[in-house]
Protein backbone atom coordinates (compact mmCIF):
# COMPACT_ATOMS: atom_id res chain seq x y z
CA UNK A 1 0.00 0.00 0.00
CA UNK A 2 2.87 2.38 0.77
CA UNK A 3 4.20 1.82 -2.72
CA UNK A 4 0.83 2.62 -4.27
CA UNK A 5 0.51 5.86 -2.27
CA UNK A 6 3.98 6.85 -3.43
CA UNK A 7 3.09 6.27 -7.05
CA UNK A 8 -0.11 8.31 -6.69
CA UNK A 9 1.69 11.23 -5.02
CA UNK A 10 4.38 11.20 -7.70
CA UNK A 11 1.72 11.32 -10.42
CA UNK A 12 -0.05 14.27 -8.73
CA UNK A 13 3.17 16.28 -8.42
CA UNK A 14 4.05 15.47 -12.02
CA UNK A 15 0.61 16.69 -13.21
CA UNK A 16 0.95 19.96 -11.30
CA UNK A 17 4.36 20.45 -12.86
CA UNK A 18 2.98 20.05 -16.38
CA UNK A 19 0.12 22.49 -15.70
CA UNK A 20 2.51 25.09 -14.28
CA UNK A 21 4.76 24.71 -17.31
CA UNK A 22 1.79 25.14 -19.67
CA UNK A 23 0.68 28.31 -17.85
CA UNK A 24 4.20 29.67 -18.02
CA UNK A 25 4.35 28.94 -21.76
CA UNK A 26 0.99 30.67 -22.34
CA UNK A 27 2.19 33.77 -20.50
CA UNK A 28 5.22 33.95 -22.77
CA UNK A 29 3.20 33.65 -26.00
CA UNK A 30 3.51 36.55 -28.43
CA UNK A 31 0.39 38.77 -28.35
CA UNK A 32 -1.84 38.47 -31.42
CA UNK A 33 -1.08 40.91 -34.22
CA UNK A 34 -3.91 42.63 -36.08
CA UNK A 35 -3.74 43.17 -39.81
CA UNK A 36 -4.21 46.87 -39.08
CA UNK A 37 -0.82 47.03 -37.34
CA UNK A 38 0.87 46.55 -40.72
CA UNK A 39 -1.11 49.11 -42.72
CA UNK A 40 -1.44 52.79 -43.57
CA UNK A 41 -4.76 54.15 -42.29
CA UNK A 42 -7.19 56.36 -44.24
CA UNK A 43 -9.99 57.92 -42.16
CA UNK A 44 -13.21 59.11 -43.78
CA UNK A 45 -16.77 58.11 -44.64
CA UNK A 46 -15.44 54.56 -44.48
CA UNK A 47 -12.11 53.93 -42.78
CA UNK A 48 -9.78 51.80 -44.86
CA UNK A 49 -6.23 50.54 -44.61
CA UNK A 50 -3.55 49.94 -47.20
CA UNK A 51 -1.07 47.09 -46.71
CA UNK A 52 2.00 47.73 -48.91
CA UNK A 53 3.51 44.26 -48.46
CA UNK A 54 0.51 42.63 -50.16
CA UNK A 55 -0.89 45.61 -52.12
CA UNK A 56 -4.27 45.16 -50.45
CA UNK A 57 -6.93 47.49 -49.10
CA UNK A 58 -8.94 46.50 -46.05
CA UNK A 59 -12.25 48.24 -45.39
CA UNK A 60 -13.72 48.81 -41.94
CA UNK A 61 -17.51 48.48 -41.89
CA UNK A 62 -18.95 50.04 -38.75
CA UNK A 63 -22.64 49.75 -39.58
CA UNK A 64 -24.44 47.16 -41.66
CA UNK A 65 -27.70 47.78 -43.53
CA UNK A 66 -26.82 51.46 -43.98
CA UNK A 67 -27.35 52.59 -47.57
CA UNK A 68 -24.81 54.63 -49.52
CA UNK A 69 -24.04 55.46 -53.13
CA UNK A 70 -21.56 53.34 -55.09
CA UNK A 71 -20.25 54.73 -58.40
CA UNK A 72 -17.65 53.22 -60.72
CA UNK A 73 -15.89 55.15 -63.49
CA UNK A 74 -12.79 55.26 -65.67
CA UNK A 75 -10.10 57.64 -64.44
CA UNK A 76 -7.91 56.73 -67.43
CA UNK A 77 -9.45 55.41 -70.62
CA UNK A 78 -8.49 53.81 -73.92
CA UNK A 79 -8.55 56.93 -76.09
CA UNK A 80 -10.82 56.07 -79.01
CA UNK A 81 -14.17 57.86 -79.13
CA UNK A 82 -15.79 55.14 -81.20
CA UNK A 83 -14.90 52.51 -78.62
CA UNK A 84 -16.47 54.71 -75.97
CA UNK A 85 -14.21 53.95 -73.01
CA UNK A 86 -12.94 57.45 -72.33
CA UNK A 87 -11.21 59.08 -69.39
CA UNK A 88 -13.72 60.34 -66.83
CA UNK A 89 -16.56 58.18 -68.11
CA UNK A 90 -19.13 57.38 -65.43
CA UNK A 91 -20.30 53.81 -65.08
CA UNK A 92 -23.13 52.53 -62.94
CA UNK A 93 -24.58 54.50 -60.03
CA UNK A 94 -26.09 52.24 -57.39
CA UNK A 95 -27.64 52.52 -53.95
CA UNK A 96 -26.06 49.71 -51.91
CA UNK A 97 -25.52 48.52 -48.34
CA UNK A 98 -23.47 45.92 -46.48
CA UNK A 99 -25.44 43.11 -44.88
CA UNK A 100 -23.99 40.46 -42.55
CA UNK A 101 -24.66 36.84 -43.45
CA UNK A 102 -22.83 34.32 -41.30
CA UNK A 103 -19.09 34.87 -41.59
CA UNK A 104 -19.30 37.31 -44.50
CA UNK A 105 -20.60 40.71 -45.52
CA UNK A 106 -22.71 40.98 -48.66
CA UNK A 107 -22.83 44.15 -50.75
CA UNK A 108 -26.51 44.35 -51.71
CA UNK A 109 -28.25 46.57 -54.25
CA UNK A 110 -31.97 46.90 -53.47
CA UNK A 111 -34.57 46.93 -56.23
CA UNK A 112 -35.73 50.56 -56.32
CA UNK A 113 -37.64 50.07 -59.55
CA UNK A 114 -40.50 48.57 -57.54
CA UNK A 115 -41.36 50.19 -54.23
CA UNK A 116 -43.93 50.78 -51.56
CA UNK A 117 -44.28 54.27 -50.10
CA UNK A 118 -46.75 53.00 -47.52
CA UNK A 119 -46.12 53.54 -43.81
CA UNK A 120 -47.17 49.95 -43.20
CA UNK A 121 -44.00 47.86 -42.64
CA UNK A 122 -45.78 44.67 -43.69
CA UNK A 123 -46.76 46.21 -47.00
CA UNK A 124 -43.22 47.46 -47.53
CA UNK A 125 -41.89 44.00 -46.77
CA UNK A 126 -44.29 42.31 -49.19
CA UNK A 127 -43.07 44.47 -52.09
CA UNK A 128 -39.44 44.05 -51.07
CA UNK A 129 -39.81 40.27 -51.08
CA UNK A 130 -41.79 40.17 -54.32
CA UNK A 131 -38.95 41.44 -56.53
CA UNK A 132 -35.33 40.35 -56.82
CA UNK A 133 -32.42 42.28 -55.38
CA UNK A 134 -28.79 42.00 -56.50
CA UNK A 135 -25.85 40.85 -54.38
CA UNK A 136 -22.89 42.57 -56.02
CA UNK A 137 -20.13 40.94 -53.97
CA UNK A 138 -19.44 38.75 -50.94
CA UNK A 139 -16.63 39.57 -48.51
CA UNK A 140 -15.34 37.09 -45.89
CA UNK A 141 -14.96 38.83 -42.53
CA UNK A 142 -11.22 38.98 -41.87
CA UNK A 143 -11.47 40.30 -38.33
CA UNK A 144 -14.06 41.59 -35.85
CA UNK A 145 -12.53 44.62 -34.18
CA UNK A 146 -12.86 45.76 -30.57
CA UNK A 147 -15.58 48.29 -31.47
CA UNK A 148 -17.59 45.42 -33.06
CA UNK A 149 -16.96 46.71 -36.58
CA UNK A 150 -15.94 44.31 -39.34
CA UNK A 151 -12.75 44.24 -41.38
CA UNK A 152 -12.95 42.95 -44.95
CA UNK A 153 -10.51 42.64 -47.83
CA UNK A 154 -11.82 45.04 -50.48
CA UNK A 155 -9.09 44.27 -53.03
CA UNK A 156 -10.84 41.52 -55.06
CA UNK A 157 -13.87 43.80 -55.44
CA UNK A 158 -11.71 46.69 -56.66
CA UNK A 159 -9.78 44.49 -59.09
CA UNK A 160 -12.80 43.22 -61.00
CA UNK A 161 -13.90 44.70 -64.32
CA UNK A 162 -16.74 46.73 -62.79
CA UNK A 163 -16.87 49.13 -65.73
CA UNK A 164 -17.35 46.37 -68.31
CA UNK A 165 -14.26 47.14 -70.40
CA UNK A 166 -13.86 43.57 -71.66
CA UNK A 167 -17.56 43.33 -72.48
CA UNK A 168 -17.45 46.55 -74.48
CA UNK A 169 -14.40 45.45 -76.49
CA UNK A 170 -16.06 42.14 -77.28
CA UNK A 171 -19.29 43.84 -78.38
CA UNK A 172 -17.32 45.92 -80.88
CA UNK A 173 -15.38 42.88 -82.15
CA UNK A 174 -12.15 44.44 -80.93
CA UNK A 175 -11.02 41.28 -79.14
CA UNK A 176 -11.52 39.01 -76.15
CA UNK A 177 -9.87 40.24 -72.97
CA UNK A 178 -9.71 39.37 -69.28
CA UNK A 179 -8.13 41.12 -66.29
CA UNK A 180 -4.52 40.06 -65.67
CA UNK A 181 -4.10 40.45 -61.91
CA UNK A 182 -0.33 40.02 -62.13
CA UNK A 183 -0.18 43.24 -64.17
CA UNK A 184 -2.79 45.13 -62.13
CA UNK A 185 -2.31 47.14 -58.94
CA UNK A 186 -3.87 49.65 -56.58
CA UNK A 187 -3.26 53.27 -57.58
CA UNK A 188 -2.68 55.31 -54.43
CA UNK A 189 -2.34 58.69 -56.15
CA UNK A 190 -6.12 58.88 -56.55
CA UNK A 191 -7.03 56.82 -53.50
CA UNK A 192 -8.28 59.19 -50.80
CA UNK A 193 -10.69 59.46 -47.87
CA UNK A 194 -13.04 62.34 -47.05
CA UNK A 195 -15.81 62.77 -44.45
CA UNK A 196 -18.61 62.13 -46.96
CA UNK A 197 -16.90 59.87 -49.48
CA UNK A 198 -13.93 57.63 -50.16
CA UNK A 199 -12.21 57.33 -53.54
CA UNK A 200 -10.39 54.16 -54.60
CA UNK A 201 -8.39 53.86 -57.80
CA UNK A 202 -6.89 50.79 -59.47
CA UNK A 203 -4.69 50.14 -62.48
CA UNK A 204 -6.19 47.27 -64.49
CA UNK A 205 -4.42 45.46 -67.31
CA UNK A 206 -6.52 43.43 -69.73
CA UNK A 207 -4.77 40.68 -71.62
CA UNK A 208 -6.11 39.05 -74.75
CA UNK A 209 -5.99 39.14 -78.49
CA UNK A 210 -6.91 42.36 -80.29
CA UNK A 211 -8.92 41.69 -83.43
CA UNK A 212 -10.14 45.16 -84.38
CA UNK A 213 -8.40 48.17 -85.92
CA UNK A 214 -9.69 50.77 -83.43
CA UNK A 215 -8.01 49.20 -80.40
CA UNK A 216 -4.76 48.54 -82.23
CA UNK A 217 -4.64 52.19 -83.29
CA UNK A 218 -4.55 53.57 -79.72
CA UNK A 219 -2.57 50.99 -77.71
CA UNK A 220 1.21 50.53 -77.78
CA UNK A 221 0.80 46.76 -77.36
CA UNK A 222 -2.73 45.87 -78.34
CA UNK A 223 -2.72 42.53 -76.50
CA UNK A 224 -2.14 44.35 -73.18
CA UNK A 225 -4.67 47.13 -72.57
CA UNK A 226 -4.14 49.08 -69.34
CA UNK A 227 -6.71 51.53 -67.96
CA UNK A 228 -7.51 53.01 -64.56
CA UNK A 229 -10.80 52.17 -62.90
CA UNK A 230 -12.23 54.28 -60.07
CA UNK A 231 -14.63 53.35 -57.26
CA UNK A 232 -16.49 55.89 -55.11
CA UNK A 233 -18.42 55.21 -51.89
CA UNK A 234 -20.51 58.30 -51.17
CA UNK A 235 -22.80 59.21 -48.28
CA UNK A 236 -26.42 59.78 -49.23
CA UNK A 237 -27.79 63.32 -48.79
CA UNK A 238 -30.37 64.30 -46.19
CA UNK A 239 -34.12 63.97 -46.66
CA UNK A 240 -34.76 67.66 -47.39
CA UNK A 241 -34.69 67.33 -51.18
CA UNK A 242 -38.06 68.00 -52.79
CA UNK A 243 -38.75 65.79 -55.81
CA UNK A 244 -40.78 67.23 -58.66
CA UNK A 245 -43.31 65.26 -60.68
CA UNK A 246 -42.53 64.74 -64.36
CA UNK A 247 -44.58 66.57 -66.98
CA UNK A 248 -44.10 65.53 -70.64
CA UNK A 249 -44.28 69.21 -71.61
CA UNK A 250 -41.13 69.99 -69.60
CA UNK A 251 -38.77 68.63 -72.25
CA UNK A 252 -36.64 66.76 -69.71
CA UNK A 253 -36.09 63.07 -69.06
CA UNK A 254 -38.06 61.21 -66.43
CA UNK A 255 -37.02 58.84 -63.67
CA UNK A 256 -39.61 56.06 -63.54
CA UNK A 257 -40.51 53.66 -60.75
CA UNK A 258 -43.58 51.68 -59.71
CA UNK A 259 -45.32 52.24 -56.39
CA UNK A 260 -47.38 49.20 -55.40
CA UNK A 261 -48.94 50.95 -52.42
CA UNK A 262 -50.88 53.15 -54.84
CA UNK A 263 -54.70 52.90 -54.68
CA UNK A 264 -56.27 50.63 -57.29
CA UNK A 265 -57.86 53.61 -59.03
CA UNK A 266 -54.43 55.20 -59.66
CA UNK A 267 -51.55 54.09 -61.88
CA UNK A 268 -48.62 52.44 -60.11
CA UNK A 269 -46.25 54.12 -62.57
CA UNK A 270 -44.60 57.18 -61.02
CA UNK A 271 -42.28 59.62 -62.78
CA UNK A 272 -40.04 62.35 -61.42
CA UNK A 273 -37.75 64.76 -63.23
CA UNK A 274 -33.99 64.82 -62.86
CA UNK A 275 -32.99 68.21 -61.49
CA UNK A 276 -30.28 69.91 -59.49
CA UNK A 277 -30.81 70.62 -55.83
CA UNK A 278 -30.57 74.42 -55.62
CA UNK A 279 -31.33 76.41 -52.48
CA UNK A 280 -31.48 80.18 -52.18
CA UNK A 281 -28.98 81.99 -49.99
CA UNK A 282 -31.79 84.44 -49.24
CA UNK A 283 -35.06 82.47 -49.04
CA UNK A 284 -37.11 85.69 -48.98
CA UNK A 285 -35.65 87.12 -52.19
CA UNK A 286 -37.41 86.65 -55.52
CA UNK A 287 -34.04 85.94 -57.16
CA UNK A 288 -31.08 84.84 -55.07
CA UNK A 289 -27.67 83.26 -55.48
CA UNK A 290 -27.55 79.53 -54.80
CA UNK A 291 -26.06 78.13 -51.61
CA UNK A 292 -24.12 75.67 -53.77
CA UNK A 293 -23.95 76.85 -57.40
CA UNK A 294 -23.81 74.34 -60.23
CA UNK A 295 -20.18 73.94 -61.30
CA UNK A 296 -19.09 71.86 -64.28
Amino acid sequence: MKLNYGIILSFIFFSFGIQAQQKSTKNKETPSVSILDQTKAYSGFFDFYYQPTTDKIYLKVKQTDQEFLYVNSLSQGIGNNDIGLDRGQLGNERIVSFSKAGNKLLLIQPNLQYRSTSDNPLEQRSIKEAFAKSVLFGFPIIETLKDQSYLIDLTPFLMQDAHGVAKRLKQLNEGNFTVDKSRSALSLARTKAFPLNIELDVLLTFEGSATGPMLRAVTPTSDAVTVHQHHSFVALPDQNYRPRAFDPRSGVNAMTYYDYSTPVSTSTKKQLIYRHRLEKKDPNATISEAVEPIVY
